[in-house]
């Protein structure tokens, strides 16, 4: 279970490239950036770097939100591979023109559009950068390179992570006991704090944070009912349940077995007579995961996949009942809206990953070598056979699937 390549060429040359580059920016930091003046700085732009991974964008809403609360909507700032700006928009946290992405066509274009991000950054005058990937290489140069006088970020200060230089003013210890959502607040945090006392400060994340809502317009649903029922005209206003195999996942580790969603909706349609079942996924997910809805063999499942826009899917999921989906970007997505959510965990934790939505249920094994993926190794991982993933089986999946439904039938009557 290889890398794809754009991830994997990534990756070898953050290691590569990044390492010598933080060396070499660290050795000229020491020489010309002076400590500055004790005590917490000003701070009256604030711009987020999370280049990836669109999911872990939702989770840092109500860190986005507390920046916006502390320095004004219209001065707040995120750059982002130009793929994964979407949820962004959706999101509709910050202005549309204060996100800036970056291209990631090629090994040149991306160096040329970070170049030209950086410029931008530094004309708009920005004075603190919150560096939300864990501890890359490229993401710690973008930040320093601005210009910010302050500049948050995990650091690895005894070797405990990959290296990458000392270029943050505000070093934190990367906590992976402490939830993604919650860490990122303590970053936006940490820069009312002095950066001399830190990484300790005290700070304990809000029990209760903000979710990010998405809300469609009645020509998005109405899009979207005429979708299903060009499908598939026997649908009308059935409950629907969604599955998303996920085929083409940037980290295969985390897909669940593909004929395993098979037999689940097999199972689902025999249990429930009038539910339709749904196949999603991406463009490049369209032959694999509509031949999946295929083997099914019932005409009351509905293959989506390719068919729909990230915006689309979004509608559809308040349209349905259930997404059954491991973790990836659609489980953080449907967060936003009110479908229940079976998220499947393997070479990750739920503990820090999943969905901050009381709608979101994860299962998880927890093998003895789960999970194996994780800040500290890039995020990547010596295994080739996801029995973690493989672990959870079609009965744990059906069972908390009945028990949700049903339980949303029961309160549907009642209503």
């Amino acid at each position: 279970m290889d890398l794809p390549i754009g991830i994997s060429t990534l990756q070898r040359t953050d290691r590569w490239i990044g390492a010598p580059l933080c060396a070499v920016l660290t050795f000229l930091r020491k020489i010309f950036e002076s400590a500055g003046p004790p005590g917490p700085r000003q701070v009256r732009r604030i711009l987020f770097v999370k280049f990836a991974e669109q999911g872990s964008t939702v989770l840092a809403y109500p860190a986005i939100r507390r920046a916006t609360e502390v320095v004004g909507r219209e001065n707040v700032y995120f750059v982002v591979f130009e793929d994964n700006r979407f949820i962004l928009d959706v999101m509709e946290i910050i202005p549309k023109e204060n996100v800036i992405t970056i291209a990631t066509q090629s090994p040149f274009r991306l160096a040329l559009s970070a170049l030209r991000a950086v410029l931008r950054v530094r004309k708009i005058r920005i004075d603190a950068v919150v560096d939300m990937e864990f501890l890359t290489r490229f993401s710690a140069i973008v930040t320093f390179t601005t210009g910010a006088k302050s500049r948050v970020g995990f650091h690895t200060f005894f070797g405990d992570g990959p290296y990458r230089g000392d270029l943050m003013t505000h070093r934190l210890l990367y906590n992976p006991h402490l939830h993604t959502s919650e860490m990122f607040e303590a970053m936006v945090e940490a820069l009312t704090r002095d950066p001399a006392v830190l990484p300790t400060f005290d700070f304990t994340p809000s029990a209760d944070q903000p979710l990010a809502k998405f809300r469609p317009s009645l020509s998005d649903v109405a899009e979207i009912d005429a979708l299903l029922q060009r499908e598939n005209p026997r649908i009308g206003s059935a409950p629907l349940i969604l599955l998303n195999p996920n085929a083409s996942d940037l980290l295969p580790l985390r897909r669940w077995p593909a004929l395993r969603y098979v037999e689940l909706a097999r199972r689902l349609l025999e249990r429930y007579p009038d539910l339709f079942i749904g196949f999603t996924g991406a463009p490049a997910e369209a032959a694999p995961n509509n031949q999946l809805a295929d083997e099914v063999g019932s005409s009351r499942v509905i293959p989506l996949a390719g068919k729909t826009t990230l915006h689309q899917v979004l509608v559809l999921y308040t349209r349905s009942e259930i997404l059954v989906t491991n973790d990836s970007g659609p489980a953080h997505f449907a967060s936003m809206t009110p479908i229940r959510v079976v998220t499947l965990f393997g070479p990750e934790t739920p503990a820090l990953f999943s969905a901050r939505s009381s709608n979101t249920t994860a299962l998880w094994a927890g093998i003895a070598c789960s999970p194996c993926v994780n800040a500290y190794n890039n995020r990547q991982s010596v295994c080739r056979n996801n029995l973690c993933m493989q672990a959870i089986t079609v009965d744990d999946v059906f069972e908390k699937v009945t028990c949700i439904y049903d339980s949303f039938k029961r309160s549907t009557r009642r209503d």
